[in-house]
């Protein structure tokens, strides 16, 4: 692995396990050309995604089922063409990753059930004082609320509602296949695995900024109430793009973070603020407290690779002799 100038990227060579020089290695371009197609290629991308929610010409808001169903149609064509762009970078920087395209993108039956579950299970974890603060404040009992939650009719609402399709189906799809299974597999023979988890939520966290036009366009509120909750915003998505790139790493499937980022946009952002004047506040902030615990303590036992399989992605850097990644042990 040779060091990049002033940029501090470098590139892994990956198309045989002996250490040779990159630009040899990969029968292309040097190393600094091949870094910059895999950061221009995820600009497009992230540009791609963001544009194509603004072909539709509408004076609608957001929100607005016509608004949702266009939406709905052009980043759906927009992530279906996105392995496209993972293809395009191969053919330019000569990486062979040595897998197909669509397990490298985390497309694989291996482990799918662990790896379906316990990501999942862990982020219930960390949301552990939000889930029993919305249990204390829901009128209905335990009972009750699993036979809402279980019933036909209530899926069918669900399915019929353009805003839960957009929140809980379409976005943490698009979003994970285009920010993650895209992305990671470009960025990390260029970064290495640790730096790409940090790198890729960047572009994720910028593609949130478009909602900033919107609400200027609709008077929503204050031009520094606007920016202030975009900076918040960008800041709260960053750090969830490096979670779930985090799992897509460790678990080299891309449902686990599909499934977690539609848990994330049902719970939203934990009311702290509400706990801390809840008349059941004691007993609450514990379960904030004791969720953020077992998380921290769960984390990489619930994310060992060793139970979900090969991964893909740590197949690519021991390609490049890296055989001792943090994150793929």
């Amino acid at each position: 692995m040779a060091a990049l100038g002033g940029d501090g990227l470098r590139l892994l060579s990956v198309s045989r396990p002996e250490r040779q020089p990159e630009s040899a290695a990969l029968g292309g371009p040097g190393p600094g050309l091949c870094c910059w197609v895999s950061v221009f290629s995820c600009l497009s991308l992230a540009c791609s995604y963001v544009g194509s929610l603004y072909v539709w010409k509408s004076e609608l808001p957001r929100d607005h089922p016509a608004v949702i169903k266009r939406r709905f149609t052009s980043v759906l064509v927009v992530s279906s063409l996105s392995p496209l762009c993972v293809l395009l970078w191969r053919e330019l920087t000569g990486i062979q990753p040595g897998t197909s395209l669509l397990t490298l993108m985390g497309f694989r039956l291996e482990g799918i059930f662990p790896a379906a579950l316990l990501p999942l299970l862990l982020t219930m974890i960390l949301f552990l004082g939000p889930l029993m603060q919305l249990s204390m404040d829901c009128p209905c009992d335990l009972a009750d609320g699993l036979k809402v939650v279980l019933a036909p009719r209530s899926w069918a609402r669900c399915l019929m509602d353009m805003r839960w399709l957009r929140n809980q189906v379409i976005a943490p799809l698009t979003e994970e296949l285009v920010f993650r299974a895209c992305m990671l597999p470009m960025l990390a023979p260029c970064t290495g695995l640790g730096p790409a988890v940090f790198t890729c939520p960047l572009f994720f966290g910028v593609a949130h900024f478009h909602h900033i036009f919107e609400q200027l366009r609709f008077r929503q509120s204050s031009v520094g109430s606007i920016f202030l909750s975009a900076a918040f915003q960008f800041s709260y998505t960053a750090v969830f793009g490096a979670y779930t790139a985090f799992l897509f790493i460790r678990t080299g499937h891309l449902i686990g973070p599909v499934l977690c980022h539609s848990f994330c946009n049902y719970m939203g952002f934990p009311a702290v603020c509400a706990a801390l004047e809840h008349p059941q506040r004691r007993p609450l902030l514990a379960g904030y407290a004791l969720g953020v615990g077992l998380f921290l303590l769960l984390l990489q036992p619930l994310t060992d690779p060793k139970l979900y399989g090969s991964l893909p992605l740590c197949a690519l850097l021991e390609q490049a002799g890296d055989s001792e990644a943090p994150l793929c042990s």
